[in-house]
């Protein structure tokens, strides 16, 4: 499984990368925009993401802003949601609005923190990841 985590919280980053390691790849990103870049850079070399863990507050460009364009760069390429990377949102935001408005901008799960090991693997058996 190949990961990208989109996090800015370097304490938040490293936990999910210890958490996902004995999964596959793990590439990280401080950032929506940079998240954004890694997911084009992927998708251009047919080597996309299996799974993409997005923080929602996030400088330059938050997670919303980052699976809207995420997901265009996959219809660009053919790829549409069900067949694109899975997201999770992983936030502190578990108010209505921030969830309703993720699964719009087609997220696959939302996992408020904190964030166990459990509830993580329990998500990417759900997804079909694991």
């Amino acid at each position: 499984m190949k990961t990208l985590i989109a996090e800015d919280d370097f304490t938040s980053r490293l936990l999910f990368q210890e958490l996902l390691k004995g999964f596959g790849i793990t590439h990280v990103a401080v950032n929506g925009k940079e998240a954004v870049k890694a997911a084009k850079i992927a998708l251009d070399n047919n080597e996309p993401y299996d799974l993409i863990c997005l923080d929602i507050m996030m400088p330059e460009m938050d997670g919303h802003m980052a699976l809207s364009a995420i997901r265009k760069l996959e219809e660009e390429k053919g790829l549409y949601s069900s067949d694109g990377a899975k997201v999770i949102m992983l936030t502190a935001l578990g108010d209505l609005k921030n969830v309703s408005s993720a699964f719009s901008e087609l997220c696959d799960a939302y996992i408020v923190k904190p964030i166990g090991k459990d509830k993580l693997i329990n998500t990417l058996n759900e997804l079909k990841l694991v």
